[in-house]
């Protein structure tokens, strides 16, 4: 299976995909930790679709020492209990994040405030750069059918 197109192939697309990528980099950078940044990334594409990330961040999340019992159950967070009050903020975050059309109003107050309860000012700016840039990226990604499962460390 190939790509529809080549994005970074094309001008526009490289220039698009660079700034997308660095606004990515930026929140690595941050007091999130590397296992939630990661579990963020998966959740928000398993919602989207999105095979190409979710296969990168399977890995990137394994390479970051996450177990095979917590990345099997993803997507099943909210019966799962390997999962810290943190972590499932952060999911839950994600989610609502991810899922803004689906119910008028975006990110609930309870959801916010859950968050707000484990995380710094930073963390939560870093929390909510990841799932925009997830969002953009697989967006891209679903549009263009790109295929999964070759994502190289």
């Amino acid at each position: 299976m190939d790509a529809r197109m080549d994005i970074v192939g094309n001008p526009v697309g490289r220039k698009v995909m660079k700034y997308i990528a660095s606004a990515g980099l930026a929140v690595k950078d941050s007091a999130l930790p590397a296992t939630t940044h990661e579990l963020v990334q998966m959740r928000a594409s398993q919602i989207n679709g999105c095979g190409f990330c979710l296969d990168m961040h399977t890995k990137a999340a394994a390479r970051a020492g996450e177990t095979p019992t917590r990345l099997n159950l993803v997507a099943t967070w909210r019966e799962a209990t390997v999962f810290t009050n943190a972590e499932r903020a952060a999911l839950e975050l994600a989610e609502q994040g991810t899922r803004i059309a689906d119910a008028a109003g975006g990110v609930t107050d309870d959801a916010w405030a859950n968050a707000v309860k484990h995380f710094d000012e930073g963390q939560l700016a870093a929390l909510v750069c990841t799932i925009a840039v997830i969002n953009a990226f697989n967006r891209a990604n679903v549009i263009l059918q790109q295929p999964a499962g070759d994502d190289l460390p």
